[in-house]
């Protein structure tokens, strides 16, 4: 029997946006990937960088969606932040918190008081995304952090995929304040920092985990980080010239279209010569230029071509744009 990826993994840990939905719709043939991941008899856990929402309403979104989930089956940034300042913080501690109520009923649930006034004087600032976030807010903030407050936010993603695009994440926010306190730089919590994925590992005890995601800069970064496994996915914000683009900590284990590609074998790269080989797909070198051999026509073949193009173009210098081009069927 052909081993499959998710065979060599006890819990797979996925992201939310861009990888099992889009805003209000799943992405296309995520559920029937998560239900054949958790046949396979793997755990499945979303850890989600967004703290706007609390778990239990992830959760019923999920749950809408066709999903199979609960609050337990789900990690945020918010809960992550209320986690690690319970543990950080005097008791009792006063914080602006610049979020959404989600962010503000978990850091009073552990214990902390809250403000949206920097005249109060409060001990620290945590910022997590909020779409309705008040600019007033963001200057009282800027105001606390100037004064001395300890800056934290819950992540730092510049952007967020929706079913009509990208959109600015809650590193946009964070920027607005970090224009006023620079060179101050919060604390962060989500990936690819270190709290968020090792309270994932601590949560499940995963043993050989897989972190599946859609952005280099956080999921493959952070799994890579936290020495799991990774797996970039093609439905969100990041694609091929991402991949192409990645520096040596910050590359994938694995590639695929969707969450499905879990329950397929590895694609697997080897070097012949000059060449690249995968599966019937060959980027090899010819008087400087990068050349792209194989079936071109379908996806599944781009996607061997394009695992072969990024292998040659991390071992060398050549400049792969003439070649990418040819990968037309993938973002």
């Amino acid at each position: 029997m052909t081993t499959r990826i998710i065979d060599a993994h006890d819990v797979a840990f996925f992201d939310l946006d861009g990888v099992i939905y889009l805003g209000p719709i799943a992405v296309p043939g995520a559920v029937e990937g998560i239900r054949d991941v958790t046949a396979a008899g793997a755990r499945v856990m979303y850890v989600t960088n967004n703290a706007a929402r609390s778990a239990a309403t992830v959760a019923e979104h999920l749950d809408s969606l066709g999903f199979a989930a609960g609050p337990d089956d789900l990690i945020t940034s918010a809960q992550v932040a209320a986690g690690v300042l319970a543990e950080t913080l005097t008791p009792g501690s006063l914080l602006l918190v610049a979020g959404t109520r989600n962010v503000v009923d978990l850091v009073e649930s552990v214990g902390f008081r809250t403000t949206a006034s920097a005249d109060d004087e409060p001990d620290a600032v945590l910022q997590g995304y909020s779409p309705d976030i008040p600019w007033q807010l963001l200057d009282e903030a800027a105001i606390a952090v100037q004064r001395g407050a300890t800056w934290y936010a819950t992540n730092d993603d510049a952007t967020r995929p929706t079913d009509r695009g990208l959109v600015a994440g809650l590193g946009a926010q964070v920027a607005v304040v970090g224009m006023v306190v620079r060179p101050k730089k919060p604390i962060v919590f989500g990936k690819p920092h270190a709290p968020m994925l090792d309270f994932a590992i601590g949560h499940t005890g995963a043993e050989r985990p897989i972190f599946v995601g859609d952005r280099i800069d956080t999921d493959i970064m952070g799994a890579n980080r936290a020495g799991m496994k990774s797996m970039l996915v093609f439905t969100g914000a990041h694609g091929k010239r991402d991949l192409l683009a990645a520096g040596p900590g910050d590359r994938p284990n694995y590639i695929g279209a969707d969450v499905r590609a879990l329950l397929e074998p590895p694609r697997i790269a080897t070097k012949e010569g000059h060449a690249w080989v995968c599966g019937a797909a060959r980027a090899r070198l010819h008087d400087g230029r990068i050349l792209l051999e194989g079936d071109l026509a379908t996806v599944p073949g781009q996607f061997d071509a394009l695992w072969a193009l990024a292998n040659l173009s991390w071992a060398t210098d050549a400049d792969p744009a003439e070649a990418l081009a040819l990968l037309d069927q993938l973002h």
